[in-house]
């Protein structure tokens, strides 16, 4: 008995759960082994058969689509190929029947082929029309199966057209060429151009040229807006032309071309603007065409200038410049034969009269898409250095244009193309108002010149400082009134949105520094504003720069007036361009909150990462060192589009602009610290600041930094490098020299790679480097107290104390075994003589280094050999720190290395390295032996020798009676440095630092000025 039955038949469910199949034939289904199978095995495979059978479904449906689409075309051509064809021989039929009937030619004379047939046709001479409803009734035959133009027969066809409708409308000079005459023609033209455009194809397409050429002239003159409305066809076909004319030599000349290119531009309709766009993008960007025509004044006669240069701007602009981007060749060579236009136009005039803003608003624009370029040639054609690697060589003609840009009377005279309809403080004051476009233009045009020719940067700064605008608030009886740049770019600046909004929150800084974010809303000021306002505001930050540089103090605080026009001729023209103390209170302000966010927010601007620095870019705007061009082009391609720009304002490097502005801030703070003239506290940034914390976040900065410089690899920097540079002729052959440069570049771009990785790291300390007037000066005091307490906590691994240290040396070397402490010990001890004192401790201390932080011992000896008896106990050590100061700062020897001014303050000897090598070159030394240059070098050392000492008596807090010029504590503050300064150079030279030079001197120069304005004012006076 089964206790398990239940009476139920049916057989129990079998439930699998291990996806697989129990039968063991169903992995072998019947069929083509091709079909998948009926039944999947599990579900992903079922899923996978239906995809692949969709798959195929969907295929075979494409295939029928693409077969049915095959059929349409080709029943499409060949219907329209038939069609065609009938055209053709009725129109062929109608003419070869009225020749025929006119000539008298027979029916068996017409078995030929069609082009015999066409040929015979053009040999005929055919008659006119009789009547313009055959004319026309043929041209529209024509036009329908001639469009383009690529067959010979087709060609015959046009010659033969165009020779009998030239005949026609010349015996029916009462045709009207309106209505459906127009359209037709401008068919006909058009596939005239597409002929020509192909002409060098067949002979037959040679020898049609000419007569095509003149009926295409002769449209001109029929239809001239609607064939100016085709001017990109027509300037096509004659660029093909100009590129072939040797080919074409014997049916075409380069004056048939000349006039042709000519006749579209000289008819004046609404459609004249779009042919010279046409003009301009497929004509005037072929290289070289004085050398396919010969030479160019016979189509710059012909040119308006204006006209073009207006028809240029819109091609240039952000939105449309694609017709011209990608293409540096096209782009030069357009700006070169504008220029050249220009100045053929104004005859001798060209460098004397000043540019129309029109005109320099489109050269600027080509400037700016070319600078990088014309900067990289410019730049390889002016180096002395004759094996310098092969790089881009611009075209003579080219480079004579863009060169012939630059000169005194055209830029000094630039303000003066200002209307004094616009030339008000109260134009100026309004951003939408016609003097600040114009504003924006010539401050354009002057950054792009800076830019593309930063050797003569000094030249145009100045040139452009001495130009002036007409005032257009004129007395009566004093017509020459004038004002000067600095306060009209001034007055522009100041009343741009940008600058209001800086100056009165320093939180929104940021946000007009970087690019508008998606989904913020519609921007306060669009980009476009946004770029010509700071473009306002560099270039006059660029004039006033230059402006402190050759301005006294006396001149600095005389002004009164912020835009007030000028005719008094006894006063200086930096006297006259001198801004009042209340605007440049309201400059600083601007210029805190602007610099104070390009350091704390450094980070927010930098990240994009790569640092790496294009010699063609904006970084070199207002420089003078040339770097060199051993770059190949796609790693200059790559590097220009990494470049570290401003994210939000186009084409302005972040480096430069840190620079222009942290550099004008310092000169600022300069002048107010030698005379007041700001509020107490005027300087301070402490509300941007958690004054309470402060000084940690400054030590950890610091902590940061050293151990980001302990990864990097020290190498040692030749002090005669940048002092001498190597003779590239003795150097190998030019492979070697080329590798020589090449690694000199790479070394300059890692160390700008690592400053601005520490700038990243440490925004407080950077801000306590270069402006370090924004922290008060107690703070500054403990936050270098504290700096050097760390340091020699880590140096001296916790023992600060010297004889601590000294015994912890001693100790670890009992201990460690391979230390030799007794080593360490001796070379931080030396016996000094006293009667040479500075020359014992450079031969003792030097090799030491940044070792010399460490406590040192010293035993003095005496005149007699002796050693003077005495422990250093630190007071020895001072008085030997101090006597290597007083006698290394002694300016009575003809070896001192420093010299002294009428006040008795220290700088540096100016001419201790060229006397040093004048001894050497008496000596019979030259300039590349070893013992020249070990001679140089052993001098320089001293200089870095000595500097150490200084900085070890700040390290111990020692106090050392020397007392150097205000000029020379600047620069070597601003100066070079292994750590956060390094080769840095933010130093600006001024008219003041003279007079702490050479007090003589500068009294000259200022008495010499005055005698110059007043003897000159005596002319005018006697003259009159």
């Amino acid at each position: 008995m089964f206790q398990s039955f239940t009476g139920n038949a049916r057989r129990p469910r079998q439930v699998n759960l291990s996806g697989r199949s129990n039968n063991p034939f169903a992995a072998f289904p019947g069929g083509s082994p091709s079909r998948p199978a009926p039944h999947a095995a599990n579900p992903e495979s079922a899923v996978a058969n239906a995809q692949r059978e969709r798959a195929l479904r969907q295929l075979e449906r494409n295939r029928q689509n693409a077969s049915r689409t095959v059929q349409r075309v080709w029943r499409g051509h060949r219907s329209r190929t038939a069609t065609y064809k009938s055209w053709k021989s009725e129109w062929d039929t109608y003419e070869w029947k009225r020749v025929s009937h006119n000539f008298g030619v027979t029916d068996h004379e017409v078995s030929m082929t069609e082009i015999e047939r066409l040929e015979s046709l053009l040999r005929l001479s055919p008659a006119p029309y009789s009547t313009a409803e055959q004319c026309l009734d043929q041209l529209r035959l024509l036009v329908q199966f001639v469009g383009s133009v690529k067959r010979q027969e087709d060609v015959l066809r046009l010659v033969y057209f165009c020779r009998v409708f030239e005949q026609t409308f010349h015996a029916l000079p009462t045709i009207a060429t309106e209505g459906e005459w127009t359209e037709l023609l401008k068919r006909l033209a058009i596939a005239i151009l597409n002929a020509l455009d192909s002409a060098t194809s067949t002979l037959t397409h040679r020898a049609a040229v000419l007569p095509l050429l003149q009926t295409v002239s002769y449209l001109v003159e029929l239809i001239p807006k609607r064939m100016a409305a085709i001017g990109k066809y027509y300037y096509q076909a004659m660029a093909s032309l100009t590129k072939n004319i040797a080919v074409l030599g014997d049916s075409l000349s380069p004056e048939q071309v000349t006039k042709a290119v000519i006749a579209l531009l000289r008819p004046i309709t609404s459609e004249t603007m779009t042919a010279y766009e046409a003009f301009a993008i497929s004509y005037l960007t072929i290289p070289n065409l004085a050398g396919y025509l010969g030479q160019l004044d016979s189509l710059a006669q012909d040119i308006n200038y204006k006209v073009l240069a207006s028809a240029i701007e819109p091609l240039i602009t952000p939105a449309d410049e694609a017709l011209l981007a990608g293409n540096t060749e096209a782009q030069y060579w357009l700006l070169s034969y504008l220029i050249f236009f220009h100045r053929h136009a104004l005859s001798g005039q060209a460098n004397i009269k000043t540019p129309d803003l029109g005109f320099l608003t489109a050269v600027s624009g080509l400037l700016n898409l070319t600078s990088s370029h014309l900067t990289r040639c410019l730049e390889a054609e002016e180096s002395s250095d004759e094996d310098s690697p092969n790089g881009p060589v611009l075209h003579s003609f080219v480079k004579d244009q863009v060169s012939s840009l630059v000169n005194q009377s055209s830029i000094t005279g630039l303000l003066s193309r200002i209307k004094t309809t616009h030339l008000s403080q109260k134009d100026l004051s309004n951003s939408e108002s016609d003097a600040t476009r114009e504003a924006k233009i010539l401050a354009t045009y002057a950054l792009n010149l800076l830019r593309v020719f930063p050797r003569r940067g000094d030249d145009i700064r100045m040139w452009l400082y001495m130009g002036s605008a007409p005032s257009g608030d004129q007395i009566p009886g004093q017509p020459g009134m004038k004002i000067p740049a600095i306060k009209y770019f001034w007055q522009a600046s100041k009343s741009s949105q940008i600058f209001n909004i800086i100056s009165n929150d320093s939180t929104k800084v940021l946000a007009l520094l970087q690019p508008p974010k998606h989904g913020e809303g519609r921007a306060s000021i669009s980009q476009e504003d946004r770029d010509q306002e700071w473009t306002i505001i560099l270039l006059f930050f660029e004039l006033y720069t230059f402006l402190l540089k050759v301005m006294d103090d006396e001149e600095f605080f005389s002004s009164a007036s912020p835009f007030a026009a000028s005719d008094n001729i006894q006063s200086s023209w930096t006297k006259e361009s001198a801004l009042p103390l209340k605007d440049i209170r309201d400059m600083t302000v601007f210029l805190k909150n602007l610099a104070f966010t390009l350091y704390w927010n450094l980070a927010d601007l930098t990240s994009k990462g790569d640092t790496t620095t294009s010699t063609g870019d904006l970084r070199n705007y207002f420089t003078n060192i040339t770097q060199p061009s051993v770059v190949s082009e796609r790693q200059e391609a790559e590097a220009k589009e990494h470049s570290n720009d401003l994210p939000g304002v186009t084409g302005i490097p972040l480096d430069y602009f840190k620079g222009l502005v942290t550099g004008l801030l310092r000169m600022l703070h300069e002048r107010d610290s030698r005379r007041k003239f700001l509020p107490s506290g005027h300087w301070l940034m402490t509300d941007r600041f958690d004054m309470e914390g402060f000084i940690p976040a400054v030590v950890a900065e610091e902590e940061k930094r050293h151990e980001f410089q302990d990864d990097e690899d020290d190498t040692e920097t030749d002090l005669l490098d940048d002092e001498t540079p190597a003779d590239s002729h003795l150097v190998g052959n030019s492979h070697a020299r080329q590798l020589i440069r090449l690694q000199a570049m790479r070394d300059r771009q890692q160390k700008a790679a690592r400053g601005k990785a520490l700038a990243l790291i440490a925004p407080r300390l950077e801000i306590l480097r270069n402006m370090p007037f924004f922290i008060p000066f107690a703070t500054r005091v403990q936050i270098f107290r504290q700096f050097i307490f760390r340091d020699q906590q880590r140096r001296r691994k916790g023992y600060v104390d010297p004889e601590s240290w000294r015994l912890s040396v001693a100790q670890s070397s009992m201990m460690n075994g391979p230390v030799n402490g007794a080593d360490i010990l001796a070379r931080h001890h030396a016996d000094i003589r006293r009667e040479s004192v500075f020359d014992d401790a450079f031969s003792e201390f030097y090799a030491l280094g940044d070792g010399l932080k460490e406590p040192i011992q010293i035993s003095f000896i005496d005149q007699f050999g002796a050693m003077e008896a005495g422990i250093d106990g630190g007071g020895v050590t001072k008085e030997f720190l101090t006597s290597v100061t007083s006698q290394a700062f002694k300016t009575d020897d003809m070896e001192s290395m420093f010299a002294e001014n009428d006040h008795h303050l220290l700088y540096p000897h100016p001419a201790a390295v060229d006397q040093r090598k004048a001894i050497l070159h008496e000596a019979g030394l030259s300039n590349s032996s070893s013992a020249w240059q070990e001679e140089v070098r052993d001098l320089l050392r001293r200089y870095e020798f000595l500097g150490r000492i200084i900085g070890k008596c700040l390290y111990e807090g020692i106090l050392v009676d020397v007392n150097f010029a205000p000029f020379f504590l600047l620069k070597w503050a601003l100066t070079g440095g292994t750590r956060s300064a390094v080769k840095e150079s933010s130093y600006r030279a001024n008219l003041n630092d003279l007079k702490d030079l050479d007090e003589g001197l500068y009294q000259g120069l200022v008495s010499y000025e005055t005698r110059r304005i007043f003897s000159f004012h005596a002319v005018e006076h006697k003259t009159h």
